[in-house]
């Protein structure tokens, strides 16, 4: 049974696990940023692999490789009922508001991954709300088991894969996967090079993204986490309301379930000599589904803080992250892409995986600096303002009385 909580405990809870998420998901992201693409998928694609570097890509492995995403996309599911909730409350029209906001979000990810970053994560989430909407008044034993399927679906087609026959389309990305000397060559040179050289590289990946990536695993992995996340708002499992009882459950599913399977993925690839199909379309099964109980785990983890006397104090710093996440998101990939790139300091290839950790604590320390200072100033974060102008039409006020 949920529990009565504070009000202030209420709302903290649900900027905190946004604030969370936000930064959580630069752990795997500096990858991107940092390196090779195919890197991110195989670790031994680019890069040292040995000693310190195995163990802080093996544990970000398995504590926040798809964990955090699967939190953000959850977080998306219950945004977009209180969107909704909201909008009938001051008897606006729902989908004219939800389709205002999600065009104007799909527009900003648009420009996001093919003006700065391929791996936006933006634009997936604009298209896959368009279909959520259609669960809003479902019950949510009926959205967690849509949630269910979906992700199941999106597993069998991640599965046909490894069932595709030889043939150029398959070389093509067997090749990008155990990338050769010239082809790591061309693309390291490329991001060290000037912005219009970069999009050489950047335009393409984008448009494969949207045109495969998105069908055939963002839709149903991005979809069947956000009417998760809608039925564990509707349970108040978001907002603290339930027992400490309820949370640690949730915590010893990551710790017993998720994180042994999460270890598979890496197990079944290292066994694999991480050959493309036997990887990319089968160990990876593994995280896809324990990447949800983990991420369940770290819900219980940061929901038994935020219910503790000691939660609104320590955490307030990641909740003015997460009040700002939109413009916090944005603001790693233009401080990544400035540091690496060609542009900026180009650094891109140069650090290893110790390397690239310190850059995370760098840009997490900079935004749990930032945010709560320009929270105490101004009502919403910078993209947030302007995203919120785009949804209702009129300009809000900014700076804070």
């Amino acid at each position: 049974m949920a529990t009565t909580v504070l009000p202030a405990a209420r709302i903290l809870s649900l900027d905190v696990l946004r604030g969370v998420a936000v930064l959580g998901i630069l752990v795997m992201n500096i990858q991107s940023f940092a390196m090779i693409e195919w890197a991110y998928f195989n670790p031994t694609a680019y890069g040292d692999l040995t000693g310190v570097n195995y163990w802080i890509w093996y544990l970000s492995r398995l504590f926040f490789d798809s964990k955090f995403m699967a939190i953000f996309s959850m977080m998306f599911g219950a945004s977009l009922l209180l969107i909704i909730e909201r909008a009938q409350e001051k008897g606006r029209r729902p989908f004219v508001i939800h389709a205002r906001r999600n065009f104007a979000l799909l527009l900003i990810g648009a420009a996001h991954a093919y003006l700065l970053w391929s791996g936006d994560i933006l634009f997936p989430y604009a298209v896959c709300s368009f279909f959520v909407f259609l669960f809003r008044h479902r019950r949510p034993r009926t959205q967690l088991v849509a949630g269910l399927v979906i992700l199941l679906l999106g597993t069998l087609i991640l599965y046909s894969g490894a069932l595709q026959p030889d043939s150029p389309e398959l070389q093509e990305q067997i090749a990008e996967f155990q990338p050769t000397d010239e082809m790591i060559a061309e693309e390291v040179n490329t991001y060290r090079g000037g912005w219009l050289e970069q999009m050489e590289h950047r335009v393409p990946t984008t448009r494969d993204m949207h045109l495969w990536v998105l069908p055939f695993f963002y839709f149903w992995r991005v979809s069947g986490m956000m009417l998760i996340g809608m039925a564990l708002f509707r349970w108040g499992v978001l907002s603290a309301e339930r027992s400490s009882r309820f949370y640690l459950t949730l915590i010893a599913l990551g710790v017993v379930v998720g994180l042994p399977m999460a270890h598979m993925s890496v197990a079944a690839s290292e066994a694999a000599d991480w050959a493309y199909k036997a990887t990319f379309h089968v160990a990876n099964l593994w995280n896809y589904w324990g990447s949800l109980f983990v991420a369940l785990g770290w819900i219980g983890v940061v929901m038994l803080v935020c219910r503790s006397p000691l939660g609104l104090v320590e955490f307030s710093a990641v909740a003015s992250v997460g009040r700002m996440a939109f413009t916090n998101y944005l603001m790693q990939t233009i401080l990544c892409t400035t540091f690496f790139y060609g542009h900026g300091f180009g650094q891109f290839g140069r650090l290893e995986r110790l390397e690239q950790i310190f850059v995370v604590i760098a840009v997490w320390a900079l935004q749990l600096l930032w945010s709560p200072w320009w929270m105490k100033r101004f009502h919403y974060g910078p993209a947030e303002w302007v995203w919120r102008w785009a949804t209702y039409g009129r300009r809000p006020p900014m700076r804070r009385a």
